[in-house]
């Protein structure tokens, strides 16, 4: 026999030693009223050196008598449930599924204690370094196997779901429940929020809860962080990195070779909630893609479905937040993958907004995303954008034609003619962005059909849309279609100016007031996207304000223009404020395993490597 060569004073034994009788044994001791192997069994499987031989043994062990381990021994098996046997060997692990399906087979009454615990491992571990008493360090464990324990959690939840069909109803509050806080780590809330996205892939009937979940926390991100304290934000600390390049230059230009060869991380936001928001929009833009799209092409019946999901939580969820910035491009996302689920989204704003038994705020903001829908996705075809204004437009003009037909004077009330005043103004704001596109190629035709939209009647009306509707709004309209000759806009401007907007008392207290110069409580839902990682979803779909020339500005406004010639919105900041990713194929899922920093969108069966 030969004798093993390892270093035997340096190297501790193998623990496989096992104390007490077996479990079979133990548990008919405890029966009798003896607890002292009991208390020794569980003494040993919470031991946080136990090896992967002494967990298979008592694995096997505890097989023979899951029968037994009724609600009486219930601490006994959340000691088992903590044993630590993800990441561990392949045996372990195998033994460990093995009993677990034993379990939830034999006493459902574990169930919800099984999924809590796998539950548990979605996020990676805290890793504390103490020292001299304090706690120095509480970052992410950067387990380079955090995929592979993923793997292994979700094959556990399959497995269950398999034994106990009913896993999914029980599933989701636990989900729910385990969600991290919204101000942990952007990579714990992207772990949890992809593997959420995971169990979907084959839980589908819980895929609308959990988006519904990841979406309600991504928009409490989302009126965090305002538009101007993000842009304020980076601004601020891309000045900081150009001073600092500065400082730095000619200091190190021995080392411009090597520097030169080492890649650049992909640049984060420095706000740091926009910084969580970012990573969550890329895992969620990622799970879309991926989902929607089969061996490369798209999937209908799958894209309806995820479609409709969306959908619903947009009802619910984001139609009803005011002020939210990024949130709602997972279904301008989306609805890029085909013109037909564009027009599916306009035809749902458009039915909202005519809608009389809907609440007139949901109302306002079905315009609101009607508009700055049809302004800003690039891939809607100009016949479509022509579609919805003559939808718009004869709504328009039937609300006049109520309100002439009265025999009151109409007044310019908000409270009354919400719904008119901001599809007028979604009106106006489409115009704006798409007049060009539909004007080139025959701009006779494209003349002829601005002119039988009537625009004229709609801003001459005794409603008056033009002294409601931002001003900005007005005044950019106002100079193309006096341009173009469509309709006259300034008379009715400055008169409206010299009766200014009633005025509202300063929320900072005094006797100061202010002109409210957003009556409508406007805003554009579809305006710059500053995410800089997700943003490269985004960008090729995209509408940009393009300048206008010269020409078709007054004099006075083409001086005011020209100072904000690297402005992407021409509202200036108008819009109210919230207060207080590269893109991806549809395996991304494959070649985002190596950190837990590029997880990627989630696999659709656990199987796959």
């Amino acid at each position: 026999m030969e004798v093993d060569s390892r270093d035997f004073l340096n190297t501790p034994p193998v623990k496989t030693v096992r104390f007490g009788g077996t479990v079979v044994e133990t548990l008919a001791k405890h029966k009798r009223g003896d607890s002292s192997d009991y208390e020794l069994l569980r003494h040993q499987l919470a031991d946080p050196d136990i090896k992967d031989a002494q967990i298979i043994n008592w694995l096997q062990d505890f097989q023979g008598c899951v029968n037994q381990l009724t609600r009486d021994h219930e601490q006994l098996i959340y000691t088992i449930l903590r044993l630590p046997w993800v990441g561990r060997s392949e045996a372990v692990v195998g033994e460990y599924m093995v009993f677990l399906s034993n379990l939830v087979s034999a006493q459902t009454v574990y169930l919800c204690a099984c999924l809590k615990m796998v539950v548990s491992h979605f996020t990676p571990k805290r890793v504390t370094i103490c020292e001299g008493g304090v706690d120095i360090s509480d970052s992410d464990d950067e387990d380079e196997n955090l995929p592979r324990n993923f793997n292994q959690c979700h094959q556990a939840l399959q497995l269950i779901t398999r034994y106990v069909p009913s896993t999914s109803r029980f599933l989701m509050p636990i989900l729910t429940e385990n969600f991290p806080f919204v101000q942990k780590s952007s990579t714990t809330l992207e772990c949890y929020v992809h593997n959420l996205l995971r169990v979907t892939t084959y839980m589908p009937s819980i895929r609308r809860d959990v988006l519904e979940v990841i979406i309600g926390k991504m928009l409490k991100l989302d009126v965090s962080a305002a538009r101007s304290d993000i842009e304020e934000t980076e601004e601020n600390a891309e000045l900081s990195q150009r001073a600092a390049e500065r400082t730095e230059e000619g200091l190190f230009d021995m080392d411009e070779d090597l520097s030169a060869d080492v890649p650049t991380r992909a640049a984060g936001m420095a706000h740091p909630v926009a910084e969580r928001l970012d990573t969550l929009m890329a895992v969620v833009m990622a799970y879309i893609k991926d989902f929607c799209h089969v061996e490369g092409s798209l999937h209908l019946e799958r894209t309806k479905d995820l479609y409709r999901d969306l959908l619903s939580v947009f009802d619910k969820l984001i139609l009803p937040t005011h002020a939210c910035a990024h949130v709602q491009y997972t279904l301008f996302y989306l609805c890029s993958f085909r013109v037909a689920l564009a027009e599916a989204f306009l035809d749902h704003l458009w039915k909202i907004l005519q809608s009389p038994s809907q609440p007139a705020v949901l109302r306002q903001a079905a315009a609101g995303y009607l508009g700055s829908f049809l302004a800003r996705a690039k891939f809607i075809p100009v016949l479509t954008v022509r579609a919805c204004l003559d939808l718009l437009l004869p709504w328009i003009h039937c609300y006049i034609d109520s309100q002439d037909s009265s025999g009151r004077t109409a007044c310019c009330d908000i409270s009354l003619h919400g719904p008119f005043y901001t599809a007028c103004q979604a009106v106006f704001y489409t115009l704006i962005f798409r007049h060009r596109a539909m004007l080139e190629g025959n701009m006779k035709k494209g003349l002829e059909y601005l002119q039988s939209l009537n625009l004229e009647r709609v801003v001459m009306c005794q409603l008056n849309p033009l002294k409601v509707c931002l001003p900005s709004v007005t005044n950019m309209f106002a100079a193309i279609t006096r341009t173009y000759q469509v309709v006259f806009c300034y008379t009715i401007i400055e008169r409206n100016n010299r009766h200014k907007l009633p005025v509202v008392r300063s929320t900072a207290g005094g006797d100061g007031v202010t002109t409210n110069t957003n009556p409508l409580d406007s805003f554009f839902p579809f305006d710059p996207y500053l995410l800089k990682r997700s943003v490269q979803l985004i960008e090729p779909l995209y509408q940009v304000w393009e300048e206008l020339a010269d020409t078709e500005l007054l004099p006075t406004k083409a001086g005011q223009q020209g100072s904000r010639e690297d402005e992407d919105d021409f509202l200036c900041g108008e819009t109210p404020q919230t207060e207080g990713i590269v893109g991806m194929t549809p395996s991304s899922y494959n070649s985002s395993l190596h950190s837990p920093g590029c997880l990627g969108s989630p696999a659709l069966t656990f199987q796959r490597p």
